[in-house]
């Protein structure tokens, strides 16, 4: 993977943009399922559709959120209680694959955090359907590992906002944690921070009129 080199001046221009996003929204705890498993599931069920589908499959699988009932559950009825989040029978199967991995480490979290996240990432998308976001998303709000989750918000917003956006899911990645520090507590509210300016204000049809980034956003980009 080549990852594109940034000036200081670029370096500095991003994180002057996660600073004025801070004061704009102020701090919050995003993603705040208790269970690190049931983040898992979630990191799953929100591939290809929003959260408010994904949550209601959450509620359909909430008296068996556990993985060992999800490990014993059969296929069709998994896929038929998650149904509501689409692309229910991939999903299901990518479930499986996961609470598989999981049961590498007998499904005690406190043992999947030992390791460390040069040994976690690999194997996470390693898995059948978990790809850079899926697998970000599990280390950053479910293992608690700093690993900064890339999202079709931030490609939008920084694109706009004038940085040319790697395509590369891996060297955009690769830019952020070179411009950020390793920080799980602050990657998790990053990306908070990417959904929730991508839906309030860049949207598709972008909402500039009353935007807390104002001039200096560039406009342009996807």
């Amino acid at each position: 993977m080549s990852v594109t080199v940034m000036s200081s001046d670029e370096a500095l221009r991003i994180r002057r943009l996660f600073s004025k996003l801070e004061q704009h929204y102020g701090w919050f705890d995003w993603w705040q399922a208790q269970e690190p498993y049931e983040v898992m599931l979630g990191a799953v069920l929100v591939q290809n559709t929003n959260w408010q589908n994904a949550q209601k499959a959450l509620d359909n699988l909430a008296p068996y959120l556990s993985p060992e009932c999800i490990a014993a559950m059969e296929l069709e009825s998994l896929a038929e209680k998650i149904r509501p989040s689409g692309y229910y029978n991939q999903k299901s199967q990518k479930i499986k694959a996961v609470s598989e991995w999981f049961s590498r480490y007998h499904y005690d979290i406190a043992s999947v955090r030992e390791c460390s996240l040069e040994q976690l990432r690999p194997e996470l998308l390693s898995i059948k359907g978990v790809g850079g976001e899926t697998a970000d998303v599990i280390l950053t709000y479910a293992v608690k590992k700093p690993s900064f989750v890339i999202d079709a918000y931030a490609r939008r917003i920084l694109s706009r906002y004038g940085h040319a956006v790697p395509s590369s899911y891996e060297a955009f990645r690769a830019q952020m944690q070179h411009v950020f520090p390793p920080d799980t507590k602050r990657y998790a509210y990053y990306h908070g921070l990417m959904v929730e300016h991508g839906k309030e204000f860049c949207r598709p049809k972008p909402n500039c009129a009353v935007c807390p980034l104002g001039n200096n956003c560039k406009k342009i980009g996807i």
